[in-house]
């Protein structure tokens, strides 16, 4: 735990992620809600953000709270508008951290907060401020555990382009099928949690940046705290400088990351509340490894693993298509970007879905997986042909969205051809497993006799028993 040390009038926090230097005084009562605005190279949008949240405190706001301007890496004036505002403001503090990393920064402010609840939101506060009392009054209430603002449940209402539409939705749903989450919408920056509850859970968090609210969330789920959600009403900002790209990629990375970890046992999350659904529980079981192919219940196995290799491979498609698109031609950069994840896709069902190892036939499913990317880019450029016969300039989100309707339907036809001819020849039974399991291949006693066998037909007949005995631990391990 950190502990504070005052200094030339400052209060300083030394934590082994970095050193905290905050103009606040120590000595204030604590609040019930802590507001933390993490921020970095803010300088334009930092006064009139902060500014307009500390009217909405004083005015409207029924609870005692402060806000944290947290500075986490800027290189422009942020911290000195910052520390100007938390002289002029009386609920207002600011803290600085050397490294960047909304994660990082979060972590270490609520880790030290003396508050009951702890909150976060964007500086540019793009979520209405009418939506921060439902978002915290549970939690104080001890109604629910953490409270997330959501813009894509019902009586959301959002305003932002199709790009980042699509891209919040495919990930949201990758999160569902990969993780089995329950929550809607991870990616809102307009959170809380309760202070207990966060001091449990956070040590277990280890991404530093914008996976942290997935991880915590998910961690929190998993634990069978009981999560709140509010619709918002949002407006995208235009003048964000998030990397959608960099940041789809790192959000992947963690989900593979805690998806493992929580799979093998790495990461252990105690259980602080009763199991919501899709929380504690495991897919595939108690333990959560899959079950084995075959029969209905294979199939709905190996269906929902296609699902989760497509919804990511539908996901790498789109982020690579945006990127290449700004270099070259529409339709150059949906076969690339098909062809590329075509082959990572056959590669990752071949062993995650159908389960099939080693090197043998790896070349013959690679050709066979192409002939399947085949049918899908067909039918890709088909619709994407056929979009720009209906309009001669298509905007770049009318192409992503036809496409990725496209591609989407492209997947579901590959997992019938995976299935029932790319890896067929693996799902065959073995010579060894067609031989019969009783004494059926053995002479009968009296062919035995007439061949000069000396076996007594005590002996004979109880041999088929006995072969059936040894056959039994192989009928109960299938």
């Amino acid at each position: 735990m950190r502990s504070p040390d005052k200094l030339l009038g400052q209060e300083s926090v030394t934590a082994s992620e970095s050193t905290i230097d905050s103009t606040a005084d120590s000595a204030a009562a604590s609040p019930e809600v802590e507001i933390v605005v993490p921020v970095r190279n803010e300088e334009r949008d930092l006064a009139p953000g902060i500014r307009r949240l500390h009217a909405y405190l004083k005015d409207r706001f029924p609870f005692s709270a402060r806000i944290t301007i947290a500075d986490n890496g800027s290189t422009d004036g942020t911290w000195a508008a910052a520390v100007a505002l938390a002289g002029q403001l009386d609920l207002v503090r600011a803290v600085r951290m050397d490294q960047p990393g909304r994660g990082r920064a979060l972590r270490s402010i609520w880790s030290a907060s003396d508050a009951r609840v702890l909150a976060y939101m964007d500086v540019d506060l793009s979520t209405d401020l009418n939506a921060l009392l439902p978002l915290v009054a549970p939690l104080l209430s001890g109604h629910s555990d953490v409270a997330i603002g959501t813009r894509l449940a019902p009586g959301a209402r959002v305003i932002r382009g199709p790009r980042r539409e699509v891209i919040s939705r495919c990930y949201n749903l990758l999160l569902h099928v990969t993780l089995r989450v329950g929550f809607s919408d991870a990616q809102c920056g307009f959170k809380a949690i309760r202070a207990e509850q966060a001091r449990l859970l956070l040590p277990l968090t280890e991404d530093v940046s914008w996976f942290f609210d997935t991880e915590l969330l998910v961690l929190a789920e998993r634990a069978g705290l009981r999560i709140h959600e509010v619709p918002v009403d949002w407006v995208d900002d235009a003048d964000s400088r998030v990397d959608l790209v960099a940041t789809a990629l790192a959000d992947l990375r963690g989900i593979a990351r805690l998806g493992s970890g929580l799979l093998r046992g790495s990461i252990k999350v105690p259980l602080l509340g009763s199991p919501s659904p899709g929380g504690p529980q495991r897919p595939g079981g108690e333990n959560g490894l899959p079950g084995r192919p075959g029969g209905q219940r294979g199939l709905r196995s190996q269906l929902a693993r296609f699902v989760a290799v497509g919804v990511t491979s539908t996901v790498a498609y789109v982020l690579l298509f945006v990127v290449l698109r700004s270099v070259m031609a529409a339709q150059a950069a949906n076969a690339l970007s098909l062809l590329a994840t075509a082959v990572a896709n056959t590669a990752v069902n071949r062993r995650f879905t159908f389960g099939v190892r080693g090197r043998q036939h790896a070349a013959r499913h690679q050709a066979r997986g192409l002939l399947a990317f085949g049918a899908g880019l067909l039918l890709a450029s088909g619709a994407l042909a056929a979009l720009h016969a209906l309009s001669a300039r298509p905007g770049r989100g009318a192409e992503v969205t036809v496409l990725l309707g496209a591609n989407l339907l492209a997947t579901i036809v590959r997992f019938a051809l995976y299935r029932s001819w790319v890896f067929r020849a693996q799902r065959k039974r073995s010579p060894q497993a067609r031989a019969p399991r009783t004494g059926t291949a053995l002479p009968p006693p009296d062919r035995a006799a007439q061949a000069g066998d000396t076996v007594p037909h005590s002996a004979s007949l109880s041999t088929p028993s006995s072969l059936t005995t040894s056959a039994q631990p192989t009928r109960s391990a299938r």
